[in-house]
């Protein structure tokens, strides 16, 4: 009994400091002077890349040197990812496809159409360590108004290139991520405003849809997940989850913020991409990225 007093004593004090080590988070803005900022990810080599999408370009980040850009007339690129290549992906929202970027600097499409039909606009996207991929296609603005297809869209490439539909939600999929042993899928839904998760195996394939969490504050963004598989979802403010998907903390912030991606060289700094600016909020924990 003394053993089993004395393990709730010390869980009860680990749920105290993590929840302490939330309120004391400190939130700095890195970039500022955009226009609506998205699709962050960070680069091994030591740089953030993230998109300004009104202004049709993917910037770079380099802490201690500030900003430039990286890629202009990017198609209206929202969300970016690398793979275990060191390879980046992006979604092209204007073109309408996922493309990614070849070594001898040319971007090549691996997504356009479904069917024979134009997807409606790639917006995120995550690639597992063995390379499989998924990303979501929702249609937001003006993207609503010339769709060919009659349905928002969750979809999954093998490294062989074949693509397939996992998921037809009725509301708009938006932000995708992986649980840290890349076994379980995330996407947020901004419309019904929760989260799905879905299994899927060694070949990608999806299985047991299910909504792990409800009623978020304000409609759910982009997604990161940290080591201990907690979720950190951008939404009215940056809302962390558990596994289970019981709400740790909301933070509020300034701007309303979009995306976020865990970064620096050890992965303990979140950035956030938020309206004009980007900040970023240094952890005790880990990011779990799949490159």
């Amino acid at each position: 009994m003394e053993y089993m007093q004395r393990c709730l004593l010390w869980i009860a004090f680990s749920a105290a400091l993590a929840a302490q080590d939330l309120d004391n988070i400190h939130i700095e803005k890195v970039a500022a002077g955009l226009r609506f900022t998205e699709g962050p990810v960070w680069s091994r080599e030591g740089f953030l890349l993230f998109s300004d999408v009104p202004n049709n370009l993917v910037i770079k980040f380099v802490p201690g040197e500030g900003t430039k850009s990286f890629r202009e007339n990017s198609n209206g690129t929202n969300g970016n990812t690398f793979d275990a290549q060191g390879r980046l992906y992006s979604c092209e929202s204007r073109t309408r496809r996922v493309v990614r970027l070849k070594k001898d600097g040319a971007w090549e499409a691996l997504a356009d159409k479904w069917q024979g039909k134009r997807l409606n606009a790639p917006n995120d996207i995550v690639v597992r360590r063995d390379g499989h991929l998924w990303f979501t296609d929702p249609a937001f603005g003006e993207q609503a108004d010339h769709r060919e297809l009659d349905f928002y869209g969750v979809y999954h490439i093998t490294p062989k290139g074949e693509m397939d539909l996992i998921a037809r939600p009725q509301g708009r999929p938006n932000g995708i991520a992986l649980s840290p042993n890349g076994r379980i899928l995330y996407v947020a839904n901004s419309d019904e405003r929760n989260i799905r998760a879905y299994d899927v195996d060694r070949d990608g394939k999806a299985s047991n849809e299910r909504v792990l969490i409800r009623d978020i504050e304000g409609p759910p963004d982009g997604i990161r997940v940290d080591e201990k598989g907690n979720l950190y979802i951008t939404c009215k403010g940056l809302a962390v989850y558990t596994a289970q998907g019981k709400l740790l903390r909301l933070i509020e912030m300034s701007e309303t913020p979009a995306n976020c991606a865990f970064g620096d060289s050890d992965f303990q700094t979140l950035y956030i991409t938020a309206r004009t600016s980007v900040y970023r909020i240094r952890l005790n924990v880990k990011g779990s990225v799949q490159y």
